[in-house]
């Protein structure tokens, strides 16, 4: 078990999903970079994405659990009802304090923890979704010289989340969706 030196961020809300399992289903068998995930999730509701994901499509993918190990060649997947945070040791935590932007997990949380971390090891997304959660922690990843990343309005279901993040950075590259499944099938 390697521990992964290099993260991908995503974050997504209403209408992100379609485009999250598109892209999860053309990663390569291998790659070096851990991916990890928040979706906003009603915690009320039992939902099995990571199960499910990883029996269709033969992939590594999991739920995380509080100090679990950031490892290459893993998708993670926030738990409905926690904010996801990464560590010093490359480490998840996990902690339930108020919801950030009406969210928990909060994209933001993830974001922050994480370009504080990984700095020019990170490359975030931020998709489709109806609220501003995301777009300040992608200005951090910005501010930590990591990759940010932002759906094309235009190709989101739901455009405010991505328009708030091209707001709260100064050069955040603006990507179609193939553009963005092209990004995680050529992972290496």
């Amino acid at each position: 078990m390697s521990t992964a030196k290099e993260i991908i961020l995503v974050g997504g809300s209403a209408g992100s999903y379609p485009l999250i399992t598109t892209f999860l289903g053309q990663l390569p068998s291998y790659f070096e970079q851990a991916i990890c995930i928040v979706l906003h999730r009603n915690k009320k509701f039992e939902t099995q994405i990571e199960s499910s994901l990883a029996k269709k499509l033969q992939r590594n993918i999991t739920s995380v659990y509080n100090n679990m190990k950031i490892q290459k060649n893993y998708v993670y997947f926030a738990p409905a009802g926690y904010h996801l945070l990464v560590e010093p040791d490359y480490r998840f935590s996990l902690d339930c304090s108020e919801y950030i932007n009406y969210s928990r997990p909060s994209i933001d949380v993830l974001f922050e923890t994480a370009a504080q971390i990984y700095k020019k090891s990170c490359t975030a997304f931020l998709l489709s979704g109806a609220n501003a959660d995301g777009a300040q922690g992608l200005a951090l990843v910005e501010a930590f010289g990591g990759r940010a990343i932002v759906q094309n309005p235009e190709c989101a279901i739901i455009d405010t989340m991505p328009r708030a993040g091209i707001k709260a950075t100064t050069g955040a590259l603006v990507w179609n969706d193939e553009q963005i499944i092209s990004f995680f099938k050529d992972l290496k």
